[in-house]
């Protein structure tokens, strides 16, 4: 994956490049990035130049507070979270506990915006910070094409690295003052560990068998997950003389 640069954006990458069975993920097809409100004039041009499908995963209060305002690309809401964000704080839900929440309680959300990813534009996905909800959504898709369970698991760890850490320690000081009781607070509003995502994946093919039969089981057809396939995966061509 290619971290960006754009203007007033955190947390952008180009998921372009991880290996995958049959071939790699296509550069220029899927990006992820945290929200998009304070982008420049400079880092919503390049959005725009760069995107023609942004899929925004946050939930009606967040988009009310904080507007992309990003014109040209079409915009897709599907909100992820079924009640407030705040809601996950205050009962001090772990990392663990809130994607398997995803996968139980948003699954038909979550696979209209992998349809979006399936239609072949390039395609934005984003939410807040662009760790969870776009975290578990770009896994999903990366993992129903095939793609390699560790490069996936490092693209949503790198996460963490991309957030600005004086912003981490802002927002850790914050929730450690408002929850003092709290056990996961700092870690669902600045972490992503390895770990989670690898047990999240794990979790998905033992209760489904894999993450295109959970994709099926949310009411994916075969047709879409083919052209899934077709948009995100740029098959490998062998030169004369290389060993397969």
């Amino acid at each position: 994956m290619t971290v960006l640069r754009i203007e007033g954006v955190t947390n952008v990458r180009d998921v372009g490049g991880i290996p995958a069975a049959g071939g790699r993920i296509r550069s220029g097809v899927l990006f992820r990035s945290g929200q998009l409100s304070g982008a420049t004039t400079a880092g919503a041009d390049a959005l725009r130049h760069a995107v023609a499908h942004i899929v925004d995963l946050r939930d009606g209060e967040e988009v009310a507070a904080e507007p992309s305002g990003i014109e040209g690309p079409e915009t897709t809401h599907l909100p992820l979270f079924l009640g407030s964000v705040r809601s996950f704080f205050e009962s001090d839900t772990s990392l663990d506990d809130l994607y398997l929440h995803l996968l139980e309680e948003s699954g038909d959300r979550l696979a209209a915006a992998i349809r979006v990813i399936a239609a072949g534009e390039p395609t934005l996905v984003h939410c807040t910070v662009g760790k969870d909800r776009t975290g578990v959504t770009v896994a999903l898709a990366l993992s129903a094409v095939g793609a390699d369970r560790e490069a996936v698991v490092a693209d949503y760890a790198l996460t963490e690295s991309q957030l600005p850490p004086e912003r981490s320690r802002r927002i850790a000081a914050y929730l450690q003052a408002q929850h003092p009781e709290a056990v996961h607070a700092v870690a669902l509003a600045t972490q992503s560990p390895a770990a989670v995502m690898r047990a999240l994946l794990d979790a998905v093919d033992e209760r489904w068998g894999s993450a295109r039969e959970y994709l099926r089981a949310q009411g994916m057809t075969e047709a879409e997950l083919e052209a899934l396939q077709a948009a995100l995966v740029e098959p490998v061509v062998m030169k004369d003389g290389d060993q397969g």
